[in-house]
């Protein structure tokens, strides 16, 4: 059963396994990210194999879809493109997709608007949630005015333009500022979701600083880096990038979610006491 998010702001986990699934879930988390390949690439599409155990493992689960066809940048070729689209309509066909997860950027650092719309016309009526390609933009604010221009974007996940969400905080207070100004309240407007870096210790600062603005979800791993079962070890040999990670896995913690919900929710519900009216 997912958390009930009536009295904190969501959290949102990205997962690339099962087990990372079913932890986030037990922890609190309310919706998910699949993704392939979280700890070492940033994330890519999951399999289709992937997906549907996440499915089963934890069927009431919130299900986002990560769509990437590679690591690197987020400039795509015709090629690219096609294997992005024919990924979407791959996931719709299963099912019980709340939305995916997507990004594209011009060679110049500006959001891929003509693509981006290729992306959105197939995936709406789902969520459409623009990744961090966001950061890798030339101006956050003139990247927030070209994804409203696109239309049928829910939500931006964003550090605010720095590795980490809470180094971020600065350009986040604009783009909070300048969604305020385009949508207002509208429970259907543009909504900016930070992610990167976000913890236990760290989401106070981002709560405090953002809550007033209109901060409604934040987007985390609690994830680490944890032993594999193997016992025997090739000296030398790595098969991917990182010689210091090739026997372990990245995996969500369970303890870490269930922390950040629990400060998300005590933060929130001070928040909502302070506004409330004296009587």
């Amino acid at each position: 059963m997912m958390a009930a998010i009536s009295d904190s702001v969501l959290i949102e986990v990205c997962v690339d396994s099962v087990q990372s699934a079913v932890a986030a879930v037990q922890g609190g988390a309310d919706r998910l990210e699949i993704c392939g390949n979280l700890g070492l690439g940033g994330g890519t599409t999951p399999s289709i194999g992937l997906f549907r155990s996440i499915q089963r493992a934890v069927p009431n689960a919130s299900l986002m879809v990560m769509i990437r066809p590679r690591v690197g940048d987020f400039f795509y070729s015709k090629e690219d493109v096609g294997v992005m689209l024919e990924d979407i309509r791959m996931f719709k066909n299963f099912g019980h997709v709340r939305g995916f997860v997507v990004g594209a950027l011009t060679k110049d650092g500006r959001v891929d608007v003509e693509r981006m719309r290729l992306f959105v016309d197939e995936i709406l009526p789902l969520e459409v949630c623009f990744h961090r390609a966001f950061d890798m933009t030339r101006d956050p604010l003139q990247a927030l005015s070209d994804i409203i221009d696109i239309g049928g974007v829910a939500r931006i996940l964003t550090s605010g333009h720095q590795p980490k969400a809470p180094d971020g905080v600065n350009t986040l207070e604009k783009l909070f500022a300048r969604r305020k100004e385009i949508v207002g309240d509208a429970v259907w407007g543009l909504t900016i979701m930070p992610g990167s870096g976000i913890n236990e210790n760290t989401l106070p600062v981002l709560m405090s600083q953002l809550l007033p603005l209109g901060l409604r979800e934040v987007h985390l791993s609690g994830g680490k880096w944890i032993p594999g079962d193997m016992s025997f070890k090739r000296a030398g040999m790595a098969m991917g990038v990182d010689q210091e990670t090739e026997w372990k896995i990245w995996r969500t913690q369970k303890d870490e979610i269930r922390k950040v919900r629990e400060v998300a929710r005590n933060m929130w519900l001070q928040y909502s006491s302070s506004k409330s009216p004296v009587t």
